[in-house]
């Protein structure tokens, strides 16, 4: 899946401390959530979203410590 506003793929990120997370403009959340309820993957998305010098509204999705980071990235990769 490619980010709408980089048109790079979309990554699950798993540096810091409180586990795996992506971050994506705020307009594909709907889609993102859809994928990761399908596949019955627990998340929480983050209350604010943040937009600087004019781009699209980014948020976070965070997966939790026992997220499960290479099988998200394969579901957003089109690789179930």
């Amino acid at each position: 899946m490619t980010d709408v506003s980089t048109h790079r793929p979309l990554l699950v990120s798993t540096d810091g401390g409180a586990g795996p997370y992506i971050m994506l403009p705020v307009d594909q959340l709907p889609h993102v959530q859809t994928l990761l309820d399908e596949n019955r993957i627990r998340y929480w998305v983050d209350e604010d979203a943040i937009s600087l010098n004019g781009k699209p509204a980014i948020t976070v999705i965070n997966l939790g410590r026992m997220g499960d980071a290479q099988s998200v990235q394969r579901l957003l990769d089109g690789k179930p």
